[in-house]
């Protein structure tokens, strides 16, 4: 088994404690609301939202992957982080086991934000993850970001 660690960082003009609120502690809700055709629905299926819920995330119809079920590790509302691993579906395919992600949200010199990301594919025998695959995942955050980020700046009183 290998792994292969992918780190990124997005700049956002909207405040930390609002980005953490609205992208992280309310991500079930909102990130369907929003980019409907990303995730079309989150089901938890064991336990109340704090480390180790599992959720159930459905995409749409159009999306590559069916569904995959991740794990909240830890949920840190001071420092906003937040780690969770993926642990099913058809995002792993055969060739990964699990995917760990960590979050973390600072704050920005003007007042908005920077979201730090790390994502560990762990793959099973020796397989090798190809650019393209961590390019196409990324692409995808990308754009659930921007959608997140576009309805905060829409709706200035909300989160």
């Amino acid at each position: 088994m290998g792994v292969f660690t992918y780190e990124a960082e997005t700049t956002s003009v909207i405040p930390p404690a609002r980005l953490f609120k609205s992208f992280v502690l309310d991500s079930d809700n909102l990130i369907p609301k929003v980019a409907p055709k990303a995730v079309k629905s989150v089901e938890i299926i064991e336990g109340s939202g704090g480390p180790g819920t599992i959720k159930k995330i459905s995409f749409d119809e159009g999306s590559q992957f069916n569904y995959l079920k991740q794990k909240v590790d830890e949920i840190d509302q001071t420092n906003f982080s937040y780690r969770y691993s993926v642990i099913e579906g058809d995002a792993l395919s055969d060739k990964l086991e699990k995917i760990n992600y960590e979050i973390k949200i600072v704050a920005s010199p003007d007042g908005g934000s920077i979201l730090k990301s790390i994502s560990k594919y762990h793959t099973k025998g020796d397989h090798e993850l190809k650019e393209e695959q961590i390019k196409a995942g990324k692409e995808k955050f990308s754009g659930i970001f921007k959608a997140v980020e576009g309805y905060l700046l829409a709706h200035p009183d909300e989160y």
